[in-house]
């Protein structure tokens, strides 16, 4: 196989990774009803999956060749582009929530609808917003050589409103919501321990994990909406909308990108390898703060320990 990208086989071996370090603390974080932080995991992990296996069969081409599978990947990684800061604000709030709280007992009845809430954001909204996305949804999708399916976009206003604003929107939400935690967190700083402790579901350790991982998020998620937004506007014409008929006419009809093509142009390029490289940046993240943690310690040991009595058996 001969691939024009100097990252092969780099870049699918890190994708892959960033698939297995992204599932790996998933089951604790189930287990302890961490629906948001859960959320972020599999958004993470689908997008590093689907780099992977396209990094493979579009390494050298850009021939469609399995349509369905373009037809399925494409969306979910439209829908992770809101998945994942959506994650990213369910963390923020069940934070803020946290911290703000007067009462340090958390019943199961709240655990339950605090876990309604989250999915109802991090799944229910990139739905919507993947509905909405049909509106201005040009043509079926297009492969892109060395990256795969793409998702695509009608060039007109109202694709801004629908689709491309929402990752910075829900970033902004998740910063008023992680300042709110901050000065929260200042003031009531002397009972922190006291609070967090009454939650069994998250320790001191955890909390601050978790608000870092929330303020990275915010700043990569917001930075990179409004730079995709500059791309789209910057040199490219806005079409106008006329109807859903014009927007859609000959929809089935697949556009094919030569490696040569996105790599001439540097805002495409920049654009390609930020959607690239931003799940797997995101996948080694999480797992730096939480793959060493204390409680993921305890769960490789007990893994370990239950093997070493099978193999003994």
């Amino acid at each position: 196989m001969q691939t024009s990208d100097p990252t092969f086989p780099l870049f699918p071996i890190l994708s892959f990774l960033g698939f297995v370090l992204s599932v790996i603390p998933l089951p604790w974080h189930f287990q302890a009803w961490n629906s948001g932080t859960c959320a972020f995991m599999l958004w993470v992990g689908s997008f590093c999956l689907i780099l992977f296996i396209d990094s493979l069969i579009w390494a050298d081409n850009a021939i469609n060749s399995i349509p369905v599978w373009c037809d399925i990947t494409s969306q979910i990684i439209a829908g992770a582009g809101v998945g994942i800061p959506a994650s990213t604000l369910c963390i923020s709030r069940r934070l803020y929530r946290l911290t703000s709280t007067r009462t340090v007992s958390i019943t199961r009845d709240d655990k339950r609808r605090a876990i309604y809430e989250d999915v109802a954001i991090a799944v229910g909204l990139p739905i919507l917003v993947l509905l909405l996305h049909m509106i201005v949804q040009g043509h079926r999708f297009d492969i892109i050589e060395e990256y795969g399916c793409s998702p695509t976009t009608y060039n007109t206003l109202p694709a801004y409103f629908l689709y491309y604003m929402w990752p910075v929107l829900i970033g902004l939400v998740s910063f008023v919501y992680s300042s709110l935690t901050l000065r929260t967190f200042y003031i009531r700083r002397i009972q922190f321990t006291q609070i967090v402790s009454a939650n069994s579901s998250i320790s001191p350790s955890r909390y601050l994990r978790l608000m870092l991982l929330a303020l990275i998020d915010i700043m990569c998620t917001i930075p990179v909406g409004i730079y995709i937004i500059f791309i789209g506007l910057d040199g490219v014409p806005l079409a106008p909308w006329i109807s859903w008929n014009d927007t859609h006419f000959d929809f089935n009809r697949v556009v094919l990108i030569p490696s040569a093509v996105w790599r001439s142009n540097a805002s495409n390029y920049t654009a390609v390898q930020i959607n690239r490289w931003l799940p797997i940046v995101c996948a080694f993240i999480f797992f730096a703060l939480f793959g060493f943690a204390e409680e993921a310690m305890k769960n490789y040991r007990r893994v370990f320990w239950i093997q070493k009595r099978e193999r003994e058996r």
